[in-house]
């Protein structure tokens, strides 16, 4: 049996440490998917629970020099529990002062330390070259002065050291590896030389590094902190989500209000809500009316009015009036919850875009080692010159970067997700992100999507001088009081305003795409005849061809309704046609235009129903929409997007009911909206929580947008490498006899990382 876990990991400190644990869990018998993303600090793990366990799978990422720990499934990530007195383990989202914020202050320690021990180097090897007076104790006791303080140096940053020798030891090395090489190497070099120097031996300055192991552990250590600052921004979006949920509620209980913590309040508890309060879990209105402010949610400015019988969502702000309402879901499993897992989920994927980058990742630091010591030696061979042998040595070590590569795509992905979140748009992978772009052609559902799904009959046509419309009504009344298809309710509804009684059936049966049959009861008023003649049918042309029952005869009237956008269902007493019922569903406001900018993007768009072809053509006609697909019964619907994919279309399907699930899985984007079924919304890829369709033009314009800021951030990624590693191995030097100061390398490593995480920051500027 499959099972998903996903698990925190500590201790990573580049790409090449979750390439290298990604890699090893891949390996695993019984893993079946395995991503590790280095900005969440997170693996995601799919296993066969018979072969492996979660404890296994614990010791291989301990067994590499990590810390793998269990996400807590009810701490605020998931469940939403704010209780100030659990002790549940907090992850470094959750709240502002745990493990991230701890680890941004250490770091931050760290780097003043290294920085004031390494001022006075500073001052003794610039101050020198341009001009500043330089105390006598400097002159005199130079080298023994910053021997003393690059070792204070290396103390205060030691942890650098520590992590990338325990990765050497399990030859798993690392970004930290590399920096170990390089720093021990010109420290120690240097350390031996000031012995030579305090022996009375002649030694050439240029042999000591003593100022290059400092500056570069002062170098790292900035870039750590400020990587870690601004990645933590990058999450900004998922801490506000959290941050929603209110601590406490109003329940009502024996007509005394209680205030009672949120992890507390349970499904069906009666609770009190007043004006400017947050609504803490998600209901049903029993009493009261007032304007709710759902832009947390939905992304929508506007208050939406809320009555008896209406739904309220948790996190959401009551302006004016008094509500109480039910609780219905409460949790993990309210909206706000349920959106925070999906934003965390996308935040975790992994793009195909990156699947380069991983692999890169994976080989890059035993890579840089080998093309370190491989330069240092030949120039060494080529000049006979230890300390610019060494130089090269160090500078390639300290100017490669596996940090940018892998932060490259998860912190555009981070940024993206948390921007759509916050306009009511979540996308539920990276996948998503780097399909939207390729869409030619978008498909959608009619029915409750491209209409409001609030149906209403507009006429009812009797073609039997026996009976009249009111019967006819009264008997298709009875028949669909069963179904919870948005027709019959409409036939329910208008027979309610017509204060009709309605009968009894037994029988009743569904033919999903066609109709609905069953059995009049004996003692309806209506209903005298034999067995025979009290079975009744209601639905399309096909539901009467199947019974042999022929329709031809009001062909004519049929079609006239058809052209006008309305669904024609025929009734059938026995083997008799007795009347037409049309119903029509009002365009939701924001179609038209949806289609029009879809149109200007350069999209085919097609409308794909279960009516007849004069129906869809009508509202195709009255939206624009290019291409028709009509009379399709709810299991061909994927068939349809099949045949559109084998055509070369790159096909993305919005649809909202549980008809339109595998259509939505079939094609190469899902677009579910919110208001539909929970079947539908965990089958798209993309869901839009408001019920606006202009949504999924904003969807596409944000994955597009997210797409090209990851793509930059690889260029950059690989551009920065690719040059840099090279120039660092003296490729200049023949042309320009100039070398990269391993110093310098190691400022330019440090901000490499920052400036892909800047840039993906700067997506907060996406309108």
């Amino acid at each position: 049996m499959n099972q998903k876990i996903t698990l925190k990991i500590q201790g990573m400190d580049c790409a090449s440490c979750a390439a290298v644990i990604e890699h090893s869990l891949k390996k695993t018998k019984g893993v079946v998917s395995a991503s590790v993303n280095f900005a969440t600090e997170k693996a995601y793990l799919e296993f066969d629970s018979e072969k492996t366990n979660t404890d296994g799978l614990k010791k291989i990422v301990k067994d590499l020099g990590y810390k793998a720990l269990d996400e807590d499934e009810d701490n605020a990530s998931t469940d939403v529990k704010t209780d100030d007195h659990s002790d549940h383990h907090k992850t470094e989202k959750d709240l502002p002062a745990g493990r991230q914020d701890s680890e941004i202050k250490k770091l931050k320690l760290r780097f003043v330390l290294s920085l004031v021990f390494s001022l006075p180097v500073i001052y003794m090897v610039m101050g020198g070259m341009l001009g500043f007076p330089m105390p006598e104790v400097f002159e005199k006791y130079g080298i023994l002065i910053q021997a003393i303080l690059s070792t204070a140096v290396i103390l205060a940053s030691f942890n650098i050291w520590q992590s990338g020798f325990k990765k050497l030891l399990r030859l798993a090395p690392n970004m930290d590896s590399l920096i170990l090489i390089g720093t021990a190497t010109a420290y120690f070099y240097s350390l031996v030389n000031a012995e030579f120097l305090l022996a009375g031996r002649e030694i050439s300055m240029e042999n000591f590094y003593f100022e290059s192991a400092a500056f570069i552990l002062v170098f790292i250590s900035l870039g750590k902190y400020l990587e870690a600052v601004t990645k933590g921004k990058t999450s900004a979006a998922i801490k506000s989500l959290i941050g929603l949920q209110p601590k406490f509620a109003i329940i009502i209980k024996d007509g005394r209000e209680l205030e009672v913590p949120i992890s507390e309040v349970a499904a069906g508890d009666i609770i009190l809500v007043k004006p400017g309060q947050k609504i803490p879990v998600d209901g049903i209105v029993i009493d009261g009316y007032s304007g709710v402010d759902e832009k947390a949610i939905t992304g929508e400015s506007i208050p939406v009015e809320k009555k008896k019988g209406d739904e309220v969502i948790g996190a959401t702000i009551n302006k004016t009036g008094v509500l109480q309402f039910k609780a219905t879901r409460v949790g993990k499993n309210t909206m706000l919850a349920q959106i925070i897992k999906i934003v965390e989920e996308a935040m975790g994927s992994k793009a195909p875009i990156q699947l380069l980058a991983d692999k890169v990742s994976f080989y890059f630091v035993p890579a840089v080692i080998a093309i370190a010591l491989i330069s240092g030696l030949v120039w060494f061979l080529a000049l006979g010159q230890v300390p610019m042998a060494l130089t090269i040595f160090v500078a390639v070590l300290i100017i490669a970067c596996p940090c940018a590569l892998g932060l490259a795509t998860p912190t555009a992905v981070m940024m993206g997700a948390g921007l759509a979140a916050e306009r009511g748009i979540l996308i539920k992978s990276s996948k998503a992100l780097e399909i939207a772009k390729d869409v030619n052609m978008v498909v959608f559902d009619k029915t409750g999507t491209l209409t409001k799904g609030e149906p209403v009959v507009t006429e009812i046509i009797s073609v039997d001088k026996k009976i009249n419309e009111k019967i006819i009504l009264e008997i298709a009344a009875s028949l669909e009081k069963n179904s919870e298809h948005p027709l019959a309710q409409a036939i329910v509804n208008k027979a309610k305003e017509e204060k009709l009684a309605l009968s009894k059936v037994e029988g009743f049966q569904a033919v999903p795409g066609k109709g609905v049959e069953a059995m009049l009861k004996a003692e309806a008023t209506f209903a005298k005849a034999s067995a025979s003649q009290r079975k009744i049918l209601l639905g399309t042309r096909m539901l009467m061809k199947d019974s042999k029952i022929s329709a031809d005869f009001i062909e004519d009237k049929m079609i006239i309704l058809e052209d006008q956008g309305k669904t024609a269902m025929i009734l059938a007493v026995g083997k008799k046609i007795v009347g037409i019922i049309a119903v029509a569903d009002v365009l939701k406001e924001n179609s038209k235009e949806a289609v029009d900018i879809l149109h200007k993007m350069g999209k085919q768009v097609a409308i794909i129903t279960g009516d007849n072809r004069r129906v869809g053509e009508a509202i195709a006609k009255q939206l624009g929409i290019d291409r028709v697909l009509a009379e399709v019964l709810p299991q061909g619907k994927s068939d349809e997007i099949k045949k559109l994919q084998n055509e070369g279309n790159i096909v993305a399907m919005v649809g909202d009911g549980i008809n339109d699930a595998p259509a939505l899985a079939q094609a190469d984007l899902g677009i579910a909206l919110g208001s539909g079924t929970d079947v539908a919304m965990e089958t798209g890829e993309i869901v839009l929580i408001k019920d606006d369709l202009r949504d999924v033009v904003k969807s596409m314009d944000l994955s597009k947008y997210t797409l090209n800021k990851i793509k930059q951030n690889l260029f950059w990624a690989f551009f920065y490498n690719i040059v840099g590693i090279p120039i660092a191995a003296g490729a200049l030097y023949p042309l320009t006899g100039w070398l990269l100061n391993p110093s310098i390398a190691a400022g330019a490593m440090a901000f490499s990382s920052v400036s892909v995480v800047l840039n993906a920051l700067s997506m907060k500027r996406y309108k």
